[in-house]
């Protein structure tokens, strides 16, 4: 096929196959899970999972990039569904419009993804869906906190119990811990310092997953396109490696 010629021409016949021919699961599609969808599908990926519970909104045209101001009010899976379609028509994208919790991961989880990509920003669900992943032995590429930094050099690929100045990634290590799970969950993160804390309020910043009946509002964070970009080319980047078999030679 032309549109994928180049990618073919770089990784050879048999790795493209292989790298077509994966199912991954992308969960959250936000300023970072937009840009890893948009990667894969690029890349010629066939079978992707889009899971989602918000629609899009008019302050997440800044970052996110299936936010347009014909998308605004869209459930964000089928945007993102409709983009990935316009990039390669013979996609498989399946669509998840569900809240991340104990009782949902099962579903989203199931049949197992070859790669499940986590790119939700909420502590709870975010800690759920890793839990279940690991547990299941499913292999993932998780997105830790890219709001608040400018500084794209200090970027990092390492896994989850080795990072470090992000306190996302703090909180998430400290919970996996008290379920057993100390090492095998590989992240983006960044090492630039921020001042912020995912404490409280439990929601955290972002858009992905806000159901219409929870009470408390979600803390916005400042973020630029570049940045949240970065981190999800970063995440398609490596998953592209790992299911063409670039790294295993």
């Amino acid at each position: 096929m032309d549109r994928f010629l180049r990618i073919e021409r770089l990784l050879g016949p048999e790795a493209f196959a292989r790298l077509r021919d994966h199912f991954v699961t992308i969960a959250g599609l936000g300023a970072v899970g937009g840009h890893v969808m948009e990667g894969l599908a690029r890349a010629g990926i066939n079978h992707l999972r889009l899971v989602d519970f918000d629609v899009v909104r008019t302050h997440n045209i800044n970052r996110q990039i299936i936010a347009l101001e014909s998308t605004v009010g869209q459930q964000k899976v089928q945007a993102a569904r409709e983009r990935v379609l316009q990039i390669n028509p013979a996609a498989e994208v399946e669509l998840m419009p569900v809240f991340i919790d104990q009782h949902s991961v099962h579903e989203i989880l199931n049949p197992a993804p070859d790669l499940l990509i986590d790119a939700i920003d909420m502590v709870g669900p975010k800690v759920e869906l890793l839990a279940a992943a690991y547990a299941r032995n499913i292999p993932v590429i998780s997105s830790m906190g890219a709001a608040l930094r400018t500084d794209p050099s200090q970027i990092r690929l390492a896994d989850l119990m080795a990072t470090k100045k992000c306190p996302l990634a703090r909180r998430i290590r400290r919970r996996l811990r008290l379920r057993g799970i100390e090492r095998g969950i590989p992240c983006v993160f960044s090492t630039e310092p921020v001042d912020f804390s995912y404490d409280e309020p439990e929601q955290e910043a972002g858009d992905e997953h806000l159901l219409p009946h929870q009470p408390n509002p979600r803390r916005v964070l400042g973020s630029l396109p570049t940045l949240t970009g970065i981190f999800g080319l970063i995440i398609a980047n490596q998953a592209i490696r790992q299911l063409s078999g670039m790294d295993d030679t």
